[in-house]
């Protein structure tokens, strides 16, 4: 089998290997594939392995000897999965596997907004701690997490391992859960017990509001300027999900007026970030460039189930098909 893995230098740039993959068929794996470039580079491919690159109905009609798309990812809007139907093409994705890095990427950004260690650690190798007339000193106040209510907006695996972490951290925990039905209920999860409230309620009485709902049309911008004045005033906003689950416009406006504590966010709504983005220069905002899912660890997990996808294709058995 000649399989094509067309944008392969997020989750690989080189320090870990496409041997699962490589055990399958003739693999051939580009950096970067651009729209122009995907017709000729899938030329005779039975199987795509793609993050980004798109594929519309036109591809899928020039295209006649594919039968496989893994999506090396959990979403898949990247791909027209009617189009893909219609041609006996199957789609599969990667559900889950960055559960852990991602929870883990949320307490890293609220950390850094509680505790300001890149502040501090620039300020100490700029030589300020040895000016110091005293034995230590703060550039700004500090926050303590325990006895603070986090709230979370979708608790979904990502959202319950959060919920987990911060109740270790002596925090309350309350969610607005996908499931209509929950809310008005105590869900346990773990050792911590989540309170399930209604979004206006939930955000209301929240020091930290956590994002980790999928982007659907009900969640699109579900944070505009509307909700954010629903918000206790100082609380602090996080949004591992998706960019486009919050207006960016509206963000910036309430961190310049303090309405916001502070915004950490691993998504923008449009990636690679524009230069034009709100965000750029807002005060109090942590921004890293969608790396959640990056650690060397998760990206061996996300190959070696994006390998497990194909072969179970392979036999004739698949298994995470999304069409």
């Amino acid at each position: 089998m000649k399989i094509v893995i067309l944008d392969g230098s997020a989750a690989n740039p080189g320090d870990i290997t496409w041997g699962a993959l490589e055990d399958l068929g003739e693999v051939t794996a580009y950096d970067t594939t651009s729209k122009e470039q995907l017709i000729e580079r899938m030329q005779g491919a039975e199987a795509a392995i793609t993050n980004k690159t798109v594929f519309d109905r036109d591809a899928f009609e020039k295209l006649p000897d594919l039968k496989y798309i893994g999506v090396l990812a959990t979403g898949y809007n990247v791909v027209d999965l009617e189009a893909a139907r219609e041609h006996g093409v199957v789609v599969t994705n990667v559900p889950e596997y960055a559960t852990f890095a991602t929870a883990q990427m949320t307490m890293a950004l609220l950390l850094e907004l509680t505790n300001l260690v890149g502040l501090h650690s620039a300020s100490v190798m700029d030589g300020e701690w040895c000016r110091c007339p005293q034995f230590c000193y703060f550039k700004s106040p500090l926050t303590e997490l325990a006895g603070k209510t986090l709230h979370i907006i979708g608790l979904g695996k990502i959202g319950q391992r959060v919920a987990r972490m911060a109740s270790a951290f002596g925090m309350y925990v309350t969610a607005t859960p996908h499931k209509k039905s929950l809310i008005g209920t105590l869900a346990e999860v773990g050792s911590c017990t989540v309170r399930c409230l209604d979004f206006e309620e939930g955000v209301k009485n929240a020091d930290v509001v956590s994002l980790h709902c999928p982007l659907t049309s009900e969640t699109r911008e579900i944070i505009n300027r509307d909700s954010l004045k629903l918000f206790k005033r100082g609380a602090i906003l996080l949004n591992v999900a998706r960019g486009p689950v919050v207006n960016e416009a509206a963000v910036r406006e309430a961190l310049d007026s303090g309405l916001l504590g502070g915004y950490g966010c691993d998504v923008v709504c449009v990636e690679p970030m524009l230069p034009d983005n709100p965000l750029l220069g807002a005060p109090n905002c942590v921004i890293t460039p969608h790396i959640a899912w990056t650690p060397v660890e998760t990206r061996i997990r996300l190959i070696d189930m994006a390998a497990k996808n194909l072969k179970a294709f392979l036999d004739g058995a698949p298994i995470n098909k999304v069409n």
